[in-house]
């Protein structure tokens, strides 16, 4: 068989498998079609005029309108979440993260917070708080240990302080004398206080014994500062500054660690105190102009206090930064109004008195035409000199309550935020540009400044060169303040 009849056959055996998938095609075709085709055909027919009644073929009833009944309630809820699924997951969160701290902030309001008491029914533990006595964040701290139990010293510095104590009136609200500038005098009356703490006490006279322990140490800095451009700030100021603010607490605390370091009780009821500094937080999280003082202190001793809870941990000792927000301090300062407005006889709701040196006719004409804008707007936004205008400060009793969990160990962190806007200016000082905060608070941009002026005094080299005595030191001439007066420029001559 040749090749041209070998082809010819394969192609008449293909024929009948052609044949047969074309008319499955064609079967499905139809099969698809056939109702549409048959109902176009009745329907024709139906309406066709020439056809007879008797053979036109009888349409299907039509069908029914399907009735949409209204949505209900869940229904529609159910709708609305399946469209917006990021925003109903927002929610839930958010929700659920206000109720669980709702639900915290109840349970720590309704904790029983009492010191411990002796069988005698005698005061066993012991706060000593190292501040002020005239700062009202000391006398209400004071007063609150002293109601849950406590037997309160306060640090005194001087006789004033002494006075203003014993005014408290409370048996259990005692001061202890420290002169921190004298370190033997201060050594000894450290001492003295360690004696009283390792000797038991009695409630009553003649009645059974107990001991008692040491269990905090709270540190309160002075919370006043001068506002104003660093320009304007006689180097006095400053000196003075850190040494009442910074210097002053550093030597405190460094009186008190050979006492913190050593066991004054039996082994087995001893603990370590704790070690609280406290620091207003809004304007060192934020750093504004003419907030030198306040900003330099305060990041000064929160550097001191990560120091210090270093070399402390080893040993067992915790420390904690209690960063302070605005409070209401209206039983403390009653001559201020509900509104933070000034009356007769001064004082104040926030955590801050109100700033000095608003007068700015005082400055330097350069100084007041460099400044003295911004400076005015700044004073006037809404958190100048770290009070949160129109509002009244959180509750002292938040901070009362956030202190007694730190002394009994039930907030263990190492950083408490306490107060309104101290959460809140935390995170605006960590994450939100340092441009747009000054902006938000009235600073703009200064164009026309004033033209230089040569000072009036005589430097000391000046002065010497005039003797025939050259000198080649390179120094800054600081003039005595009683020759330039409010003139803060320094410059080398």
């Amino acid at each position: 068989m040749s090749a041209d009849d070998q082809a010819f056959l394969d192609v008449l055996s293909s024929i009948p498998n052609d044949v047969k998938r074309y008319s499955v095609e064609v079967a499905d075709f139809i099969d698809k079609n056939i109702d549409q085709i048959a109902d176009i055909i009745r329907e024709s027919l139906a309406g066709s005029p020439y056809v007879p009644e008797i053979l036109r073929p009888r349409l299907p009833p039509p069908t029914p309108p399907v009735l949409q009944l209204p949505a209900t309630a869940l229904e529609k809820v159910q709708n609305w979440i399946s469209r917006h699924k990021f925003l109903t997951g927002f929610i839930v969160i958010a929700t659920s993260t206000i109720a669980y701290r709702t639900y915290r902030s109840n349970c720590r309001l309704r904790k029983v917070r009492r010191a411990r008491r002796a069988g005698s029914g005698g005061r066993m533990d012991v706060v000593v708080i190292a501040g002020s006595p005239a700062l009202p964040l000391t006398r209400s701290l004071s007063l609150d240990m002293e109601r849950k139990g406590f037997i309160v010293y306060i640090v005194c510095n001087s006789h004033e302080d002494e006075v203003t104590v014993q005014r408290l009136s409370r048996p259990d609200i005692q001061p202890l004398t420290i002169d921190t500038t004298n370190p033997p005098s201060a050594g000894n009356s450290i001492e003295r206080f360690a004696q009283y703490l390792q000797n038991p006490q009695s409630a009553i006279p003649r009645g059974r014994k107990h001991h008692i322990s040491l269990k905090a140490v709270i540190l309160i800095p002075s919370l006043n500062y001068q506002t104003s451009p660093i320009a304007t700030i006689p180097p006095s100021s400053f000196y003075d500054l850190f040494n009442t603010h910074l210097l002053q607490p550093i030597l405190t605390i460094q009186a008190f660690l050979p006492l913190l370091t050593a066991r004054l009780g039996p082994v087995e009821k001893f603990q370590p105190p704790k070690v609280m500094v406290f620091t207003p937080s809004i304007i060192s999280s934020i750093n504004p102009p003419f907030h030198a003082p306040e900003a330099t202190v305060c990041s000064a001793l929160s550097a001191f206090t990560e120091v210090l809870a270093a070399e402390l941990r080893p040993l067992a000792i915790p420390v904690t930064h209690v960063q302070l927000g605005t409070f209401d301090f209206a039983g403390f300062t009653p001559s201020w109004n509900h509104r933070g407005e000034q009356n007769s006889g001064g004082g104040h709701f926030g955590l801050l008195p109100p700033p000095e040196g608003l007068d700015t006719n005082a400055w330097p004409d350069s100084a007041r035409q460099a400044y003295a804008k911004n400076y005015l707007s700044q004073s006037s936004s809404a958190i100048s000199n770290g009070m949160i205008r129109g509002m009244r400060g959180s509750s002292l009793r938040d901070l009362h309550n956030a202190v007694f969990d730190v002394i009994d160990g039930s907030n263990t962190s190492g950083v408490v935020r306490v107060g309104l806007g101290a959460s809140v200016y935390g995170f605006v000082g960590r994450f939100v540009p340092r441009g747009l905060v000054a902006w938000m608070m009235g600073i703009r941009r200064v164009d026309e400044l004033a033209t230089w002026q040569s000072s009036s005094y005589n430097s000391p080299r000046s002065s010497g060169s005039d003797n025939g005595e050259a000198s080649h030191e390179s120094f800054v001439a600081v003039p005595p303040l009683e020759q330039v007066g409010d003139a803060h420029v320094w410059k080398e001559t």
